[in-house]
């Protein structure tokens, strides 16, 4: 790859996980652990390695054996489950932390916001932090001064310029924390999850900039479980799992693999368990009543779930059903639209929901499902809980596949009746 600004080499990064041991202890094992691990915390010390509490230490690898090239001005996705070591990757990359084996090799300075306000300091108002993080980035006070204005004027936050940072809210400091990162004179971006603050007109902005910055020949990495962002902006995606590099190519290829990670994932886990009620299982059936993962759009959607309850009142059921993306179609509470609790005697139950006949896109879809209490607080949730596919949907028996990913949607739209055409008088022409 010609123009390449960071390369990774055989990349990895090891962290030592203390445990305590849950076991009683007599009182000579307990005079004795206290000392024991002074005596390691202090040799960690000396070694220059990080200190570890606990009674016994585990070898945990955020990253291991990762290979990859970055050309300049790409825009490259970074996806993957959360614990992927995405975050851990872009930390080596803002060299906020050293790797463990391995090389990076880094073209050009780098601006990062891995964290809302990395790099500010509470006690110093925003017009002092921006020339702080502009400093931190290596900028020149002239660089920083040269796009001030255009900073200010971008975060929306110029009426409490002057003000210290610690009393702006999380918006603020997000708008803020992604205009000096996004406007500062730096070849290389690297955001992370920006888009989980803000409300949808702040995003919108974020996109715009991160993509003007992409097109001016600047190389922007962007980690974000929004798909529909990632795709948006991104042309290429890395895929990450429990700490390796498992594809890399283009956008709509990664998203397939990394939704295929997820169906494999889903399977035969352990759901855990609520404090009042407890989701067990959820299928999917067809029309006979038998377990399936295909649905057939036009057909009532229907599905057996099973729940554990102690009988607290008030809980319900919730399902928020998600396309390939992970964007929500459809929501269904049972105590909003039905006014149905789950039952007040403590015990095992099932029940079969049979949900509207959708038209839905040909792809792949999931369930997320929850209890609550009351309708705010989430006493039990399974993300991903039921993961179906629609192979072909044709309204009315037209020979045409609607499918996710062809920019018209996941849910196709039908008439109550026939479309008709009633004629017009003609205009006058004078």
């Amino acid at each position: 790859m010609s123009d390449v600004v960071i390369r990774a080499e055989k990349l990895g990064k090891k962290f030592e996980i203390g445990h305590h041991t849950a076991r009683q202890e007599n009182f000579r094992e307990a005079m004795i652990r206290g000392p024991r691990n002074l005596l390691r915390g202090a040799a960690d010390l000396l070694k220059g390695r990080a200190m570890v509490a606990g009674d016994t230490v585990e070898q945990f690898w955020a990253l291991r054996d990762v290979n990859f090239e970055i050309g300049s001005g790409e825009a490259v996705g970074i996806i993957g489950r959360n614990g992927a070591g995405k975050t851990t990757l872009l930390k080596i990359l803002s060299r906020i932390t050293e790797p463990t084996e391995g090389r990076v090799e880094i073209t050009g300075r780098v601006a990062s916001l891995l964290e809302v306000g990395t790099g500010f300091h509470p006690e110093l108002s925003g017009r002092e932090n921006i020339f702080l993080n502009g400093a931190i980035l290596g900028m020149t006070r002239a660089e920083v001064r040269r796009r001030f204005d255009e900073i200010v004027d971008f975060s929306g936050v110029e009426k409490f310029i002057d003000t210290p940072v610690k009393r702006y809210s999380v918006g603020m400091y997000a708008r803020l924390a992604f205009a000096v990162a996004a406007h500062l004179e730096a070849e290389i971006l690297v955001i992370d999850e920006v888009l989980a603050v803000g409300d949808s007109e702040f995003q919108a902005r974020c996109l715009d900039r991160m993509s003007k910055v992409a097109n001016a020949g600047r190389t922007v990495l962007f980690v974000s479980h929004n798909l529909a962002a990632v795709m948006a902006l991104t042309r290429r995606a890395l895929v990450f799992g429990s700490g390796q590099l498992y594809f890399d190519g283009p956008i709509e290829a990664a998203v397939t693999h990394y939704a295929a990670s997820l169906s494999r994932t889903s399977d035969d886990r352990n759901w855990g368990r609520g404090r009042n009620a407890t989701l067990i299982s959820a299928t999917l059936l067809d029309d006979q009543d038998r377990p399936t993962d295909h649905y057939e759009p036009g057909e009532p959607l229907r599905l057996h779930i099973v729940i554990e309850t102690d009988g607290m009142p008030g809980m319900s059921l919730e399902l928020l059903l998600r396309d390939e993306l992970n964007l929500p179609v459809a929501f269904y509470s049972s105590a909003v639209f039905n006014q149905v609790s789950l039952p007040s005697a403590a015990g095992r139950y099932e029940c079969t929901l049979s949900l509207q006949p959708y038209y839905l896109a040909a792809g792949e879809y999931c369930f997320d499902l929850k209890t609550t209490y009351t309708n705010i607080d989430d006493d039990h949730r399974v993300d991903n809980a039921l993961r179906f596919i629609v192979d072909n949907c044709s309204p009315g028996g037209i020979p045409y596949n609607f499918k996710q990913g062809s920019g018209q949607g996941t849910l196709a739209m039908r008439l109550e009746a026939p479309l008709r055409f009633a004629a017009l008088p003609t205009p006058d022409p004078g």
